[in-house]
């Protein structure tokens, strides 16, 4: 993975406005519906996802900064540096280092690891011998040894209709490792939204525990609507009659087909604007749906009609 802020094309000094908008526009321009013929265009979208998760979360943005997790999220190893004129330092999540002074007497190995049995000297020493080389991912357990290390997390692009994103569903996701997860899409879930599921990654070569799956909601092609931000498109064909001299016409949407009235002399490529049926955005509600009018001739030909249209055209000139 690269660094989050290469991915977001954003300075280690940006504000939260500034990663906001580089995600904003990156998202739109990266989504794997717009380079569908890119094989590797869902690993972008999840790159750029978890940049995003990382640098818009204070907490996790400071533990990146301070080399505590890598651009993964996840907790780096301690990192050896050398040993210097007053013995080893540590480098970012490493050891405390000690002087000239401290010496490690013996080390005694046994269920809960390797532990020190004496030692002197004032560079504050080691508690475990793991913190000298860094075994992984290594957590203390009660008794002062290591827990096993954990099993590699998963990371999932999950396409979803715009009916299941705006009216919630219930999903099954195939995982790598071969399991079949049931997951809940709540309604108005939004484009990029990732959900964690805790314990449904790779298991731990070690005995420890397994790691977690991570799915991102990606939004499917639609037959009807052609996505446009958070604002839906789509041509409503409106018969010439019904142009000519006004009508109501069923328009569908989302949650079920509207009545829309036609005013009489509507002209073709007229757009009518329907508020809030679109895709969920940002402020908890939903774009609109743009329907652009398609006036449509009689399937057959007609006599009177191709009449009138000469003597108007007669008029016309």
């Amino acid at each position: 993975m690269r660094d989050p802020y290469d991915v977001l094309g954003v300075s280690k000094t940006a504000d939260e406005a500034e990663i906001k908008r580089a995600y904003r526009k990156l998202a739109k321009k990266l989504h794997p519906d717009a380079n569908a013929s890119d094989p590797k265009a869902q690993d972008r979208f999840a790159e750029l996802n978890t940049a995003h998760e990382i640098l818009s979360d204070k907490e996790k943005r400071g533990q990146f900064d301070r080399g505590e997790i890598d651009a993964e999220g996840k907790p780096r190893a301690p990192e050896f540096t050398g040993f210097g004129g007053g013995g080893p330092r540590r480098g970012p999540g490493g050891f405390s280092g000690f002087d000239g002074d401290t010496i490690f007497e013996s080390f005694s190995f046994g269920p809960e690891g390797a532990r020190r049995t004496s030692s002197r000297g004032g560079g504050g020493g080691f508690e475990d011998i793991g913190e000298i080389f860094g075994f992984g991912r290594q957590r203390r357990s009660a008794g002062g040894g290591f827990a096993p290390q954990p099993g590699a997390d998963m990371e999932i692009t999950l396409p979803v209709s715009f009916e299941e994103a705006t009216q919630g569903a219930s999903k099954r996701v195939g995982l790598p490792n071969g399991k079949q997860i049931d997951i809940k899409i709540a309604p108005g879930t939004r484009e990029g939204h990732r959900m964690r599921l805790k314990g449904q990654g790779e298991p731990s070569p070690m005995g420890g525990p397994a790691g977690d799956a991570y799915v991102t909601i990606s939004y499917a092609t639609h037959p009807v609507f052609e996505r446009d931000g958070d604002d839906l498109r789509q041509s409503l064909d409106v018969p010439l009659a019904d142009a000519v001299l006004g009508a109501k016409v069923r328009v569908p949407t989302l949650t079920g087909a509207v009545e829309l009235a036609i005013p009489a002399w509507t002209s073709g490529g007229r757009t009518f604007r329907l508020r809030g049926k679109g895709l969920p955005n940002a402020t908890g509600g939903h774009g609109d749906l743009l329907a652009r009018v398609n006036v449509v001739l009689p399937a057959e030909k007609n006599a009177e009609l191709e009449e009138l249209m000469r003597k108007l055209k007669g008029e016309a000139a």
